[in-house]
C-alpha cells in the first residue's frame, strides 16, 4: 500500500518534495493557501528567475553563509546544481549559463520554472489543496486546516520563511516547527537592501556602479566585510549583488557601518592622480565640476565635488596638489553612512529558521517528531546570491519527497 505524504507549501522546495515523494511512489496531497502555486517563484531574479549555479557541490558549500553550511552535503550529494540543470531542460525549459555561472531560463521567464515545477506534480498525479494550514500534530501525524484535517504517514513542511510577505511567506511552518519543540534561530530578513545616509542616497537615486570594491567597517574602523562587484543606489540607500551579499554579514543590533566604496579599483592612487592630471590639461579652463565627465558618471560629480571640498567654481588650472589628493581620496573611497537593513518585504531570503541541529541532514527528517520533515527556507540554511538559495530548496526538497517513503 502506498505511503501518504502531505507537503505543506507550494514554492521550489515544497513542488520538488511533492513531486519526487510521487515519483517514487507515494500518495502526495500538496497543501497551499494561496491559489496560484509558486507565486514567490515568479519574481525571483527580478522576474527572470536565477534556478541554480552551474557549480559543483564544494562550490555551492563556499557560498552557503549560515552557521552550518555542511548540513546541506547530503542533499546537495542526492541532487545537484548539475542535477537542476538537467531536471529543467528535461522538463522543456532551455537553460542558459551567465556571468558567475548563474543559470536562468532562455527566455528570461520566471513563469517556465514554475510552470515547469507545476507540471512535474500534475504529471505524477499529486492532489492539490488551496487551504490555509493551522496546525501539525504529532499523534497522530496530521495536518489541520481551517476546513478539515488531513493524516498521513509523512509531512513535509516546506512553507519558506518571512521574505516578502504579501507572497505568503509569513512564518507559518515556523510557528508549527516551534509548536512541535524545535529549536527557531531567530529570523532576519538577508540578501536584502541597506539603509543609507539621507543627504547622498536619494540624490544618487538610479545610479548603477559597475566593476567597483565595497568595504564595510565598523564603528571601530574594522573591515568586516569587502567584495567587487556592481552596486546601486536607491532612495533609501543601496542595493544591488555586492550589497545584498554583505546584508546577511552585518550585524546592527551590536554594530554600526560606514560603507567605502572605491569608484576605480583598478587604478592606484598614483593612477589616478595621473589621469586626473591628463583630464585637467584637458580641459585646463573649465570650472572644477565640468571636468569630471570623462573620469565619472554624471549623476555623482556634485557629491564627490562637495565631498572633495575643491569649490565647484575653481578653475582646473588653479587646483593645487593637496586639492587633488583629497580627490584622489574621494573617489577612492567614497563613504555612505549606513543606517540599517530594509525589511523582510525587501529580503530575497531569511536568514534563521529551523535549528539544523533539530533536522537529519541525510533525510531532512526531523530528530524530535518521527515522520515530519523540513526543505527549503524554513531550515535555518540561507546562501550568497547566485541561484544557491534556490538549488538548496531544490536539493532540501528532493532530498526530504525521497527520504519520507524510505526511498
Amino acid at each position: 500500500m502506498s505511503k501518504s505524504v502531505i507537503v505543506i507549501g507550494a514554492g521550489p522546495a515544497g513542488m520538488m518534495a511533492a513531486g519526487t515523494a510521487a515519483v517514487y511512489g507515494a500518495k502526495v496531497t500538496l497543501i497551499e493557501k494561496n491559489k496560484i502555486l509558486g507565486r514567490k517563484l515568479l519574481i525571483t531574479g527580478k522576474g527572470r528567475c536565477n534556478v541554480t549555479n552551474f557549480c559543483d557541490l564544494d562550490n555551492v558549500i563556499k557560498n552557503i553563509t549560515s552557521s552550518n553550511p555542511k548540513f546541506m552535503y547530503s542533499a546537495l550529494n542526492e541532487f545537484s546544481c548539475y542535477d537542476t540543470y538537467d531536471f529543467f531542460e528535461q522538463s522543456g525549459v532551455p537553460l542558459k549559463i551567465e556571468r558567475g555561472n548563474r543559470v536562468f531560463p532562455q527566455s528570461d521567464l520566471a513563469s517556465d520554472i514554475r510552470d515547469a515545477l507545476k507540471r512535474f506534480i500534475l504529471n505524477n498525479k499529486v492532489k492539490i489543496i488551496n487551504e490555509k494550514v493551522v496546525s501539525v500534530k504529532s499523534n497522530p501525524l496530521s495536518v489541520q486546516t481551517e476546513n478539515a484535517v488531513y493524516h498521513a504517514d509523512a509531512v513535509i513542511i516546506a512553507t519558506g520563511g518571512l521574505s516578502y510577505p504579501a507572497t505568503g511567506s509569513t512564518g507559518d511552518g515556523l510557528k508549527f516547527a516551534s509548536a512541535l519543540s524545535h529549536k527557531i534561530i531567530e529570523p532576519q530578513p538577508a540578501l536584502v537592501p541597506l539603509l543609507g545616509s539621507a543627504e547622498i542616497c536619494p540624490i544618487l537615486t538610479g545610479l548603477s556602479l559597475k566593476n567597483v570594491n565595497v568595504t564595510f567597517t565598523d564603528e571601530n574602523n574594522k573591515c568586516v566585510f569587502e567584495q567587487f562587484g556592481e552596486m546601486l543606489f536607491t532612495h533609501t540607500g543601496v542595493s544591488g549583488p555586492v550589497i545584498l551579499t554583505a546584508s546577511s554579514t552585518l550585524d546592527f543590533k551590536n554594530h554600526k557601518y560606514i560603507l567605502s566604496i572605491d569608484l576605480k579599483p583598478a587604478l592606484s592612487r598614483e593612477e589616478l592622480e595621473a589621469r586626473i592630471l591628463k583630464d585637467f590639461s584637458k580641459y585646463i579652463n573649465r570650472d572644477f565640476i565640468n571636468a569630471l565627465d570623462d573620469l565619472l558618471p554624471r549623476s555623482i560629480i556634485p557629491v564627490i565635488v562637495a565631498k572633495s571640498k575643491i569649490p565647484e567654481r575653481q578653475k582646473v588650472n588653479n587646483i593645487t596638489r593637496q586639492q587633488r589628493k583629497c580627490l584622489v581620496e574621494t573617489i577612492k573611497s567614497f563613504k555612505v553612512d549606513i543606517l540599517g537593513k530594509a525589511g523582510f518585504d525587501e529580503a530575497i531570503i531569511t536568514l534563521g529558521g529551523v535549528d539544523t541541529l533539530d533536522i537529519d541532514p541525510k533525510t531532512m527528517q526531523s530528530k524530535r517528531v518521527k515522520g515530519v520533515y523540513f526543505a527549503g527556507e524554513v531550515i535555518d540554511v540561507s546562501a550568497n546570491t547566485g541561484g544557491y538559495n534556490l538549488q538548496i530548496a531544490f536539493s532540501s526538497g528532493f532530498l526530504a519527497g525521497k527520504s519520507c517513503i524510505g526511498g
